[in-house]
């Protein structure tokens, strides 16, 4: 499911081309731009949370960038956004890649679906600071239960969600994420985050939380 995207960011002084040169250099470099692991903020929630704050005081707001990766050409990924428009996203050596868990950005293939929020670039690029890759975020309901994964229906759609013992956990009515699932039922209504594999459509889980939609009180 393809999260919200915001607005894309501005300069908030279009006129300062001595500090847009900087950031372009900055972003080819990779030498200092901030990246999101040392924000505190790569992991899966970090996707749906409010922006942080701007990662140089020339830019407003950070860009949003979401979509299909089309092709990868050096350190450019080629976007294909879900409404029809096409983007460009840089990755630095500070790029923070989260992939059902902190990745690489050699684990990031053509195919695979992006979220990535960074700095817009004078060529047109946004130089990433974090990318989000396959990053579902779904509301569905469990009608089974395996050992090792969870039969889920998300509206119409039938999808197979992987467990790990490493890395999934479970919250209930709200409580501090476990490890502990023995408490998953049939029938469960619960919010998904995990990691799409484009394989096969199947979903590697990292949390399912047990519990009403957003909004709603039960």
């Amino acid at each position: 499911m393809t999260p919200p995207r915001p607005a894309p960011g501005r300069l908030k002084h279009p006129a300062d081309h001595g500090r847009r040169r900087f950031l372009t250099t900055v972003a080819l470099g990779g030498a200092t731009i901030v990246g999101a692991t040392s924000l505190g903020a790569v992991d899966a929630d970090a996707a749906f949370t409010a922006p942080l704050e701007p990662l140089d005081p020339a830019v407003a707001r950070s860009a949003f960038v979401e979509g299909r990766i089309q092709r990868i050409d050096g350190s450019v990924l080629d976007i294909a956004g879900s409404h029809g428009d096409r983007a460009r996203v840089r990755l630095t050596n500070a790029t923070s890649v989260w992939k059902a868990g902190v990745a690489t950005a050699e684990e990031i293939e053509a195919g695979d679906g992006l979220y990535a929020r960074g700095v817009p670039m004078p060529d047109g690029t946004v130089a990433a600071d974090a990318v989000w890759v396959n990053i579902v975020n779904l509301y569905a309901t469990v009608r089974g239960i395996e050992q090792d994964r969870l039969h889920l229906t998300h509206g119409t759609h039938r999808i197979v969600g992987h467990l790990s013992p490493a890395t999934t956990s479970a919250s209930y009515a709200r409580t501090a994420p476990t490890s502990d699932l023995s408490r998953l039922r049939v029938g469960d209504g619960a919010q998904v985050l995990g990691a799409w594999r484009p394989a096969d459509g199947a979903v590697d889980i990292v949390r399912v939380s047990v519990g009403p939609p957003p909004g709603r009180v039960r």
